[in-house]
């Protein structure tokens, strides 16, 4: 038994959920001290190749008969998947780069936000997105100029490649066990952002930074992976969706504590209403003719339980 099994036991689904949040923006908000050092794409490239390399040091006995076994087919969608998962944890770092943590979150979260809403097959439950729409525009405050294009496209930009994560999730199914996907999943996401972030390191490699965010590489998604499998046992898709919907409140204030980001009042209350809008679109996901999909995470990257691609 690992010491997260141990603790799991012990506690709800509900604080699983929120502690794989914390954690995982916890990791996120750390990782961008290091974008000064070898670059955001450095940065991203490094911790996915490290988490990639752990799991299959974890996995590596019971994955190749996996491989070799698996059709062509899925195997190859498993990887057009980590592709996806690895060009939205890109695009996040561009976009934390250049505005702040929670503002990039809120803006990633509308990918999967809007196709809640689409499987709702309710026109009514468009209001969520809007108020969503609402929300990001408080964040940013266009009018003012303080929030950069740039970052605000790359934040919408890696919402698009959620988006299309969580459609290839749910046609993919169950085709490997947790682990195995998430496996392959991250080692594709690492090769996939290698000619973005390995010409930075490899250039002037930095040792102490290497280390440092291979530290980071256990917090994302590692443990926050372990903490939701073990939160899914226990709690119902739309509880577990309705506790997602929270993600940008806690990004925002995992960049209060640990970057010295502080909102605005304005950047406070388009927070709120992103957040409103997330609980109430996997509330209506439920409610909606065949919902009882699982609002899709990021924080494992796994083909075969839909969840969400680590930052």
């Amino acid at each position: 038994m690992t010491p997260t099994d141990a603790i799991s036991r012990r506690l709800p689904g509900a604080v699983l959920i929120l502690a794989a949040m914390t954690v995982l923006h916890t990791g996120s908000a750390l990782a961008t001290r290091f974008f000064d050092d070898v670059g955001a794409a450095g940065t991203t490239w490094l911790r996915v190749s490290f988490a990639a390399l752990l799991l299959l040091a974890l996995t590596g006995r019971s994955l190749w008969p996996v491989l070799r076994s698996t059709p062509r087919a899925d195997l190859s969608a498993a990887l057009l998947l980590g592709a996806a998962s690895g060009g939205m944890m890109l695009l996040f770092s561009e976009s934390a780069a250049r505005i702040p943590l929670g503002t990039a979150t809120a803006l990633e979260f509308l990918g999967p936000l809007a196709v809640a809403v689409a499987a709702s097959r309710r026109p009514r439950e468009l209001a969520w997105l809007a108020l969503a729409a609402a929300g990001v525009l408080l964040l940013t405050s266009p009018w003012t100029g303080g929030v950069g294009l740039a970052g605000v496209l790359f934040g919408l930009a890696a919402g698009v490649c959620w988006a299309l994560y969580v459609i290839g999730t749910q046609h993919i199914g169950s085709r490997f066990s947790a682990q195995h996907g998430l496996a392959v999943s991250l080692t594709a996401a690492a090769l996939f952002t290698a000619p973005f972030g390995a010409p930075q390191v490899v250039a002037a490699p930095r040792w102490g930074v290497i280390a440092a965010v291979a530290g980071i590489a256990v917090l994302m998604p590692l443990v926050p992976y372990l903490l939701e499998m073990k939160a899914l046992q226990r709690i119902g898709s739309t509880a577990y969706g309705t506790l997602v919907g929270m993600e940008p409140a806690v990004s925002l204030l995992a960049g209060m504590v640990l970057i010295s980001q502080i909102p605005t009042a304005v950047q406070a209350a388009g927070t709120a209403l992103v957040v409103v809008a997330g609980i109430g679109a996997a509330r209506a996901e439920r409610r909606a003719p065949g919902g009882s999909r699982e609002v899709t995470r990021r924080s494992s990257s796994t083909p075969s339980c839909p969840a969400e691609p680590s930052r």
